[in-house]
């Protein structure tokens, strides 16, 4: 869902960027408080997971295929301001060197793909979660309903943009029904990926997953066919303590594997944006990416002549600059943090 420069006049394209920008502040702030030694590398972390699976387009109909926003996904890993830091290093990584969404057109992207996603997908998650059984398994499926409904969340917000500020003369009523229509499917994908990554962190360290935290419930062992609470273990190492070092290379080697090896299968169809735009003819004064030229520009390295080779080198490029871009924000973050403190307990003292 990533907009191009041209979409969205000149105007309403400063204004989404001043909301974007106010919104990133926020996050900056709200950041402090959700990460610590443990999570700032992970955040990180994050951001290149969601840059890698951003990668990995699947089918969703005839000629539209769909990937990962990746905002629900942040914000239940590693916390809601955080998950819109996140989503936002993925995009600027994405405009300024691969040419993936107008740079004229950040705002919209970060406004969209980044705080729409997170604001519903947590609210709804938030929500079940208050409702639900204090269980592992209730996260998961929380996780699965806030991604789903983030995604179409997001094409009402992109079709409310450009309602306001659209350059092409399209019947906004057409544009909103293609728009949801289309999106509602892949959100079905997101959820589907948001719920299984959840899943799977949490099943190992679900000390790590900022949804998770405050999960009381105790474990379960089925006895002759009846589930029955297991005995107390040992006193284990406190959570502090434990490294995320493994953690943290695991899912780096998955993203690259993905962004390397497995996007070479993604699907070549246009994302939903691009084959709405393409129908519906939003997409006649779409403008040149100011980043065209770029050695990295569509996702291949300019110069390699195996399409294979090139995009799986891009990928594994930006995998890499986008886990240090975003380890190295994150790590301020927290340090900023940290000073704070420091300096309010001498102050106190």
């Amino acid at each position: 869902m990533h907009v191009p420069d041209g979409f969205i006049n000149a105007p309403v394209s400063v204004a989404a960027g001043v909301a974007a920008g106010v919104a990133v502040a926020v996050s900056l702030r709200g950041a402090r408080r959700e990460l610590d030694e443990r999570t700032a590398p992970l955040a990180g972390l994050v951001a290149a997971f969601i840059f890698a699976v951003q990668m990995l387009n699947f089918p969703v109909a005839a000629g539209t295929s769909g990937h990962l926003l990746g905002g629900a996904l942040a914000a239940i890993l590693v916390g809601p301001c955080t998950g819109v830091l996140c989503v936002s290093v993925v995009l600027l990584m994405q405009g300024i060197l691969f040419a993936d969404g107008g740079l004229t057109a950040l705002g919209v992207n970060v406004s969209v793909m980044g705080v729409v996603t997170v604001v519903v997908a947590y609210a709804i998650f938030r929500g079940l979660l208050g409702i639900l059984p204090p269980t592992r398994r209730s996260v998961t499926v929380a996780a699965f309903a806030g991604a789903l409904l983030s995604v179409p969340a997001a094409a009402a917000a992109f079709t409310a943009i450009y309602a306001i500020g659209g350059t092409t003369d399209v019947a906004i009523g057409k544009v909103f029904t293609a728009m949801v229509g289309v999106h509602v499917l892949i959100g079905i994908g997101e959820a589907a990926i948001t719920a299984a990554t959840v899943g799977a962190v949490i099943a190992v360290r679900p000390d790590l997953v900022h949804g998770a935290r405050g999960l009381t419930a105790p474990l379960k062992l089925r006895v002759g066919g009846e589930l029955v609470d297991a005995p107390a273990a040992a006193p284990a190492t406190p959570v502090a303590a434990r490294s995320t070092k493994k953690v943290w290379a695991t899912g780096l080697v998955t993203a690259f594997v993905l962004a390397g090896f497995v996007s070479s299968y993604a699907s070549a169809s246009p994302d939903g944006l691009e084959k709405v735009a393409a129908d519906k003819g939003i997409d006649e004064k779409v403008e040149e990416h100011a980043a065209a030229d770029s050695p990295l520009a569509d996702y291949g390295v300019k110069n390699v002549d195996d399409a294979r080779l090139s995009g799986g080198l891009a990928g594994v490029i930006g995998v890499g600059v986008t886990v240090a871009a975003g380890t190295g924000i994150f790590w301020a973050v927290r340090r900023r943090r940290t000073e704070e403190l420091t300096a309010t307990s001498v102050s106190a003292g």
